[in-house]
């Protein structure tokens, strides 16, 4: 595999030779002019072998030729020319110029391929370097002793360019003899003959005046430190030799180091609450994990004989559920319809109708399940568990305790009662990542971790985002306070009914909240929820049957979403 770098204007050129070295397994960077190659050039060195039109608008590629055989390393790089048309003055001219070759339009995948074997055959950064065994040998040198001498070479280079520059500006010359002598040493020590011919130009341009020369070939010292770099590591590539995946992935990397280092680096929050809500503002949606929104959008854009399979996609997700509530509620304000918001997901589909639902399936704000994982403790499979089961638990307390009309809103404030990590993994994927690592090493609560990388908790997020997106009250109250069900100012039972869901779940390790699980939790009756909803409750109420069927229905219910995990 060979790093090629393609110099054309022509965009239909550069398709059709990109062609044939991606054909090749190559790697291709492209650019479009000679100053353009030669800034590349000067800054990449990992390129074997330049490829360039012979005509570049009003320049010659020759010219770009010409300007690397004056480079002290840069005119050992092979050059490739081609164009459609070329005359013998002009080819005599590429010849004197000593070009690898010169191609003539159309292009043969297998000429190029030899032209690219031959550039391989004897690589032109070797040609600046001993050759490490056999210097070895001769030298007595271990590799990792050569090794160490060129990259205190590099340094030595990026070191001295300062103080030449100065010593040009001056005019000091005894300054120059000495730093160049020094330098030169080292290099030959090394074995680094490239940069041995690099400043052995150096000192007669200086005794001869020419101080515009002389800071022109300074700037080799800037180049020579990533040329041993790359003789020392041939693995470096740069990122215009990247695949689009492969740089995501080299910048997903990135972000995500940012956000594990920033604690212990002091940088929290990362990112405070005030930025978080202009981003939360402009979000099209509720975000939804990326597999439901497929199971959806396949459900949706069938011209469905039925809504029911919609309906029980809705109900099962609490992305999905949130965001059928908001266009719901959307529709409604822009149809000046009654604007009271629906609360039940099927309702809402219902509402959205086949045409709505299949464009809403179209434009669904995604998060990819990988953005949920933390190995072993966390993964979206573990958080999705634990919605349902807050959801299922919050509808058998609500019945259990005689609430009958509040088990619909109880089963989807459970569903919802955690958006705010799913805006997280959306927004800021690596942070989320981040909190929940931070709260496991330092032994502290979620929502504390929250706060230190984002100025806020996921909670507090979720609830702005509820109240600008128009969810209804009770779901609001229920983001708000559901880890606090005493301080809600609203809904206070329903808080309390999802809060005693949420508090038994994760004392059943029914799923996974993200929290360190409940070992041993407080007693019921010790809890906030209880003290809420204590009032409501009929003097005769059997505390000790209540929490014996809630264990067994919660045995129940995580053998059940496991088997329907595993069809």
């Amino acid at each position: 595999m060979a790093c090629i770098l393609l110099v054309d204007e022509s965009e239909v050129a550069r398709r059709a030779l990109k062609g044939i070295l991606a054909r090749g397994h190559h790697r291709v960077a492209v650019v479009g002019t000679v100053l353009e190659a030669w800034d590349f050039l000067r800054t990449h060195v990992r390129v074997d072998l330049v490829i360039t039109e012979l005509r570049l608008g009003q320049e010659s590629g020759l010219t770009l030729v010409e300007r690397l055989k004056a480079d002290s390393f840069l005119k050992l790089l092979p050059v490739l020319v081609y164009t459609d048309h070329g005359d013998r003055e002009t080819v005599r001219k590429a010849l004197e110029l000593r070009v690898q070759n010169f191609l003539i339009k159309p292009y043969h995948d297998a000429a190029v391929y030899a032209e690219i074997a031959k550039s391989a055959a004897n690589p032109w950064r070797a040609q600046h370097f001993e050759e490490e065994r056999s210097f070895c040998r001769l030298m007595g040198y271990e590799p990792a002793q050569l090794h160490a001498m060129l990259e205190a070479l590099g340094r030595a280079l990026l070191e001295a360019k300062p103080g030449l520059e100065r010593a040009a500006e001056d005019h000091a010359l005894g300054t120059i003899r000495e730093k160049v002598a020094a330098l030169s040493e080292s290099a030959e020590t090394a074995g680094a003959w490239g940069v041995v011919d690099l400043l052995g130009g150096l000192r007669p341009l200086a005794e001869a005046d020419d101080w515009a020369g002389f800071q022109a070939r300074l700037e080799g010292l800037a180049f020579a430190p990533r040329l041993i770099a790359l003789h020392l590591d041939p693995r470096i590539l740069p990122a215009p030799f990247l695949t689009n995946q492969e740089q995501l992935a080299g910048q997903e990397e990135h972000e995500r180091r940012l956000w594990l280092q920033a604690w212990a680096e002091r940088r929290c929050p990362v990112v405070d609450f005030s930025r978080l809500q202009r981003e939360l503002d402009a979000l099209p949606g509720c975000p939804v994990i990326d597999s439901a929104a497929a199971a959806f959008e396949m459900a949706a854009s069938g011209h469905p004989s039925s809504l029911n399979p919609i309906m029980d996609l809705g109900e099962r997700d609490p992305g999905l559920a949130a965001q059928l509530l908001i266009a719901a509620a959307q529709l409604k304000r822009r149809e000046e319809l009654d604007p009271t918001p629906l609360e039940d997901p099927r309702l809402a589909v219902g509402r959205l109708g086949e045409v709505r639902l299949a464009a809403l399936a179209e434009h669904l704000a995604t998060v990819e399940e990988r953005h949920f994982d933390q190995p072993p403790h966390f993964g979206w499979t573990q958080f999705w568990m634990f919605q349902m089961g807050v959801a299922r638990m919050a509808r058998f307390t609500a019945h259990y305790l005689e609430f009958y009309s509040m088990e619909p809103q109880a089963y989807l404030a459970g569903l919802m009662h955690d958006l705010g990590k799913l805006l997280l993994a959306r927004l800021h994927p690596y942070g989320l990542q981040a909190a929940l690592a931070h709260a496991r090493e330092q032994g502290v609560p979620l929502a504390v971790a929250e706060r230190r990388f984002f100025g806020c908790t996921a909670r507090e997020a979720a609830a702005y985002f509820a109240e600008r997106n128009h969810l209804p009250e009770p779901y609001v109250s229920v983001l708000r306070w559901v880890e606090q069900p005493a301080d809600a100012t609203a809904h206070r039972n329903l808080v309390a009914v999802v809060s005693l869901a949420r508090d038994l779940c994760r004392h059943n390790h029914l799923g996974q909240s993200g929290d360190i699980p409940l070992e041993q939790p407080r007693p019921i009756e010790e809890t906030a929820e209880w003290g809420v909803l204590t009032p409501s409750l009929f003097p005769s109420f059997n505390l000790r049957k209540f929490e014996l069927q809630v264990h067994a229905d919660c045995r129940e219910l995580k053998l059940e979403l496991h088997g329907r995990l595993k069809a």
